[in-house]
């Protein structure tokens, strides 16, 4: 071995070449600026002075004065990076599509969206503009377009995978296809630019509760730098676009912080009214506590800010203080309202006033998520997790379950499925995996749910939904395939199907709302194992790994595997069957 290498030194030193570097540049072609922001653009005199600065390398060069002195960050700018990095992209035809829309549903970069609009026409839309009529009565006389982000498209190929409509004159031609982008860029930048400039619907004029309507709501979490495929940012995605700005995100580290929060630049966005989720990143320990502290400060200013609204009603227009107070959750309405009332307070000279225009905003219900890794939630943060679920706060809790410490290198975690390898697990962990769920519907007052979003897109929706809607702590655990698992990241949304398949990860939702209604609250969502699981892991090289180093305990751990299937599934079915004629508990 010391010879081989001591001849490699040689070697390389033998293939030594001297290269002449010239003294003057002779090109004639430009490097591309680093980022590209249009004038005008939100933040854009921070982003040219900061943002673009440390993008280029040269952040050493800025003074301390120049970062923010309380440490936030415009969002919304990763739409100004414009990587361009795939060979190919997702071109729609619009004759073959079903409205589905499931492309953009799965899309992990948010790289292509639908819109619906009124109309027989586009005015002023570019002659390539794709458009089909929108199929169904709930949007009447509305157009739909299906567009692609050319220079933030990834090339996953996750979308064409998912598309279930197909040609029936070309062989494997579908509704979304994946054609060479320099043939397509110039004219699918057109579209895009285009698009974007085309109002979205009011949330309040269709209801999102399937899956085609609810990607008419704009994505507030775009264009990340996660991996190609990724399986957790579809997740971030979809709760963007259903809670819109109200959204507050307590963030763990992990992967979701590093794509998160991957500053200067950061995935979560804004609307058109400049709005957008808050973000903001703890410790990987204490998380969930993080989270909590967020809730009860939230609810504090909201009890203040209504108790000073009724005390000024007397100086207020009664209308409106009614209004203000009765307002649901309606993203459209409560804002405008809001907007007058701060002017109202602006000619009130009263003590009470000033004070509640500090806290004003805090009257917008707000939707607190805790989110992070199965490394934070079933290891380093489970503490604090179990903690916050203790409470009755309005909380909701999001785990994006990669089965491994996908960030930091591919460590073995408790949510580990046994068999699988892993660093500190080399030759397959050899216990099962912890049963986060299960510890959380064991305090009966939690909302719980397991979902897949390949395997069953509309119960994913519902989910969140539902957990959102909760109004005490939420628990989603959401199956999350990873580049660590050594798949095709291509078929990601079908290896989401064949987890659930093979009994690995079965769907199911516990809602306590159920219970107090004398309804059974623990639902089964999907069916019976009908896949072997030695099946399922010869996919995964993470699995596949052991059964070639080890086959005898490869099969020792297999059959092990398929056994840990076989009896949380039978206590499923138990849980999800016993006793449903017990009448509620008064």
């Amino acid at each position: 071995m010391v010879e081989k290498n001591n001849a490699a030194v040689d070697a390389a030193i033998a293939g030594l070449q001297a290269v002449e570097v010239p003294t003057k540049v002779t090109s004639k072609k430009q490097l591309l600026p680093i980022l590209s922001a249009t004038n005008g653009s939100p933040g854009s005199e921070f982003f040219n002075r900061v943002t673009a600065v440390i993008s280029a390398g040269q952040g050493d060069k800025l003074p301390v004065s120049a970062l923010p002195v309380d440490g936030t960050f415009p969002t919304g700018t990763t739409r100004f990076e414009k990587r361009s990095i795939a060979d190919e992209i997702p071109i729609w035809d619009p004759e073959i599509c079903v409205d589905c829309g499931l492309c953009a549903y799965v899309c992990p970069h948010a790289a292509i969206r639908m819109k619906a609009y009124p109309g027989q026409e586009v005015p002023g839309a570019p002659a390539s503009y794709p458009t089909k009529p929108w199929k169904g009565k709930d949007l009447p006389g509305h157009l739909l377009t299906v567009q692609v982000a050319p220079d933030d498209c990834t090339g996953c190929g996750v979308c064409v995978e998912v598309c279930p409509a197909k040609s029936k004159e070309r062989q494997r031609h579908k509704a979304i296809n994946m054609l060479p982008k320099a043939e397509h860029l110039q004219r699918e930048r057109a579209n895009f630019d285009f698009f974007l400039t085309v109002p979205e619907l009011d949330r309040d004029s269709f209801k999102p509760d399937i899956v085609k309507r609810s990607q008419l709501l704009e994505p507030l979490f775009e264009f990340s730098g996660a991996c190609a495929g990724c399986g957790e940012t579809p997740y971030l995605k979809l709760l963007s676009q259903l809670f819109g700005d109200r959204t507050i995100v307590a963030n763990a580290t992990g992967c979701s912080s590093i794509y998160g929060g991957n500053l200067p630049t950061t995935p979560w966005s804004q609307n058109s009214a400049g709005r957008g989720p808050a973000w903001c990143n703890s410790l990987f320990e204490d998380n969930a506590e993080f989270g909590l502290g967020m809730r009860l400060a939230i609810d504090n200013a909201h009890e203040l800010a209504r108790h000073l609204l009724q005390k000024l009603a007397g100086d207020l227009d009664a209308e409106l203080v009614q209004s203000v107070l009765q307002e649901q959750n309606t993203d459209s309405k409560i804002p405008p309202r809001l907007s007058e009332l701060k002017q109202r307070l602006e000619g009130i000279d009263r003590p009470e006033a000033q004070q509640l225009a500090c806290v004003v905003d805090a009257l917008v219900p707000r939707s607190v998520w805790i989110v992070g890794g199965d490394g934070w939630a079933y290891d380093i943060g489970f503490g604090g997790l179990d903690h916050v679920l203790s409470t009755d706060r309005n909380v909701n809790i999001l785990v994006l379950d990669t089965g491994v410490y996908s960030n930091t290198g591919g460590q073995a975690s408790k949510a580990t499925p046994r068999a699988a390898v892993a660093k500190f697990a080399a030759s397959g962990k050899p216990l099962r995996k912890k049963d986060l769920g299960m510890l959380a519907v064991s305090y009966g007052h939690v909302y719980v749910a397991q979902v897949a979003m390949g395997a069953n897109p509309a119960q994913t929706l519902r989910v969140f939904r539902e957990a959102e809607a909760y109004p005490g702590p939420s628990l989603i655990l959401a199956y999350s395939q990873c580049i660590a698992h050594g798949i095709d990241m291509t078929k990601g949304m079908t290896h989401q199907k064949d987890v659930v398949r093979c009994g690995l990860w079965p769907l199911f939702h516990y809602d306590p709302a159920l219970a107090q209604n004398g309804e059974h609250p623990f639902h089964l969502d999907s069916g019976k194992p009908t896949m072997a699981f030695q099946d399922f892991a010869s996919q995964e090289a993470r699995f596949a790994m052991i059964a070639q180093s080890d086959k005898e305990r490869a099969d020792r751990l297999f059959d092990l595997a398929q056994k840990d299937i076989d009896d949380q599934w039978h206590y499923y079915e138990q849980i999800a069957n016993v006793e449903r004629d017990i009448p509620a508990t008064p």
